[in-house]
C-alpha cells in the first residue's frame, strides 16, 4: 500500500493546522501520512482534489475539504471534524471539547475575532493562532516545522478543554452557599480547574476538597475589598493539626498544592469546611 498523503497550503494557518491535525490525530490510516504543500489554491501535482484517494487536499484546492467556494459559514477543520464524527472516528469522549475548538478556530478563520472584546489587546498575542503566525512569519520554523508544532499545541488545547467541561460538570454538582464574601461554591474536586473557573463564573470564593489527597483550595476573586483573613483565622483554630499557606494577596489559602504536595491534609470534610466559612461574620 503506498503512503498517504496529506496536502494543505504553504505559510499554513491555523485551520489548514487544524484539519491536519484532526486528520492525524482521528483517522488511523493518515496518522503517519507525508503532509505536503502547495501555493492556495492549487492541487498536487496539479491533479484534481479527490481523485486520487491516497492523496487529500485541506483548505485548498476546492475539494470535500476546502470550504473556499462554499457560502455557508464553515472552515477547512470543521469539514474534516464533521467528516471523522460522522465515521465515528471521535468518540463521544472528544466530541464536546473538539466541537468548542472547532468553533474557535472558525471564528478566527473568518476573521470573528475582531469582534472579541478589546481585540487589539496584547493578550492575543499569546493566544495559540498569534504564535503560530508569529513562529511562520519570523520564520524560526518552515512549513513542516509549524504543522508538527501546531499539531502539539492542540493537543494541549483539545486536554485543556476536556478538563474545562469536567470542571464545567463538577460546578454545576457542587454546592452553593453565602458568606461574608459573597456568593460561594464548595466542590469536591481532584482537578485544579474548579478553583478558577468557579471564580471566573462568578463565585466570589470558592472551596476545593481533594478526595484522593485530603488537601483544600480555598480561593476568593483578586478584588481588593475581598480578604480571607478571617478565613485563614478560623481555619487553623479548627484544624491546628494541617498544614495552611496563606498567600500574601490574601486571596488564596492552600492546604497542600501540585506545587507543595509534602504537607499535612486536612481532616475537615467540605459540610465542615462549609459550616467555618458561614459562620465567619
Amino acid at each position: 500500500m503506498s503512503k498517504k498523503i496529506i496536502v494543505t497550503h504553504i505559510f499554513p494557518d491555523l485551520d489548514a493546522i487544524t484539519a491536519v491535525w484532526l486528520l492525524k490525530r482521528f483517522e488511523a490510516e493518515f496518522e503517519e501520512a507525508e503532509v505536503k504543500f502547495v501555493a492556495a489554491g492549487m492541487t498536487y501535482q496539479g491533479k484534481a482534489a479527490d481523485s486520487d484517494p491516497e492523496v487529500v487536499h485541506l483548505d485548498t484546492g476546492l475539494g470535500r475539504f476546502d470550504h473556499h467556494h462554499l457560502d455557508e459559514r464553515t472552515c477547512a477543520a470543521e469539514l474534516v471534524f464533521n467528516y471523522l464524527k460522522q465515521k465515528k472516528n471521535i468518540t463521544l469522549k472528544y466530541q464536546s471539547a473538539g466541537q468548542r475548538l472547532i468553533e474557535i478556530v472558525k471564528q478566527i478563520d473568518h476573521f470573528e475575532d475582531f469582534f472579541w472584546p478589546e481585540p487589539a489587546d496584547d493578550r492575543y498575542d499569546f493566544g495559540l493562532h498569534k504564535l503560530l503566525d508569529h513562529l511562520k512569519l519570523s520564520g524560526k520554523l518552515d512549513d513542516n516545522q509549524l504543522v508538527a508544532e501546531g499539531m502539539k499545541l492542540l493537543d494541549a488545547v483539545l486536554f485543556g478543554l476536556r478538563q474545562k467541561i469536567k470542571a464545567e460538570k463538577e460546578i454545576k454538582e457542587g454546592k452553593e452557599f453565602k458568606t461574608i464574601w459573597g456568593r460561594s461554591l464548595a466542590v469536591e474536586s481532584q482537578g485544579g480547574r474548579v478553583d478558577k473557573l468557579g471564580l471566573q463564573m462568578g463565585y466570589q470564593l470558592v472551596i476545593r476538597k481533594e478526595p484522593d489527597t485530603g488537601f483544600v483550595m480555598i480561593k476568593c476573586q483578586p478584588k481588593k475589598e475581598l480578604d480571607l483573613t478571617k478565613a485563614d483565622e478560623a481555619l487553623r483554630k479548627a484544624d491546628a493539626k494541617a498544614d495552611w499557606f496563606f498567600h500574601q494577596s490574601r486571596h488564596i489559602i492552600l492546604n497542600g498544592s501540585r506545587h507543595n504536595p509534602k504537607v499535612k491534609p486536612s481532616s475537615l470534610g467540605l459540610s465542615e469546611l462549609i459550616e467555618i466559612l458561614k459562620n465567619i461574620e
